[in-house]
């Protein structure tokens, strides 16, 4: 054991300059997060005729419909639009959260933590 306890070979400054970059990382990866969570972007599909715009947190905030895209004749069309426009919103999140977070090299990833 160490002369100070803890573990072999490692001295107290080093447990503590390992416990500092810990926290440091954790704060970091916090406020990344928090970053993450704020930003809200705009999924377009059908040409303009429907838009989405969801943040961060893959949460929709907003739906517009262009008028003339409603057809009564054919609504499994504008279920299709809005659907595309949804997932590709939940994958354009899932991206961001991903390039985001990668920097920090956590090891195994971040198994669905954030």
């Amino acid at each position: 054991m160490a002369k100070f306890g803890g573990f072999p070979g490692m001295g107290g400054a080093n447990m503590n300059q390992l416990l500092r970059q810990a926290q440091k990382m954790q704060a970091d990866m916090e406020k990344t997060q928090a970053d993450i969570e704020a930003k809200e972007f705009d999924i377009t599909t059908g040409g303009g005729a429907v838009t989405i715009t969801m943040n961060g947190k893959k949460k929709v905030k907003a739906i517009k419909i262009k008028p003339e895209v409603i057809d009564k004749e054919d609504v499994e069309m504008l279920e299709d639009l809005i659907l595309t426009a949804l997932n590709e919103g939940y994958q354009k999140a899932e991206n961001l959260v991903e390039s985001e977070m990668s920097r920090f090299n956590v090891p195994g990833g971040l198994n669905g933590l954030l």
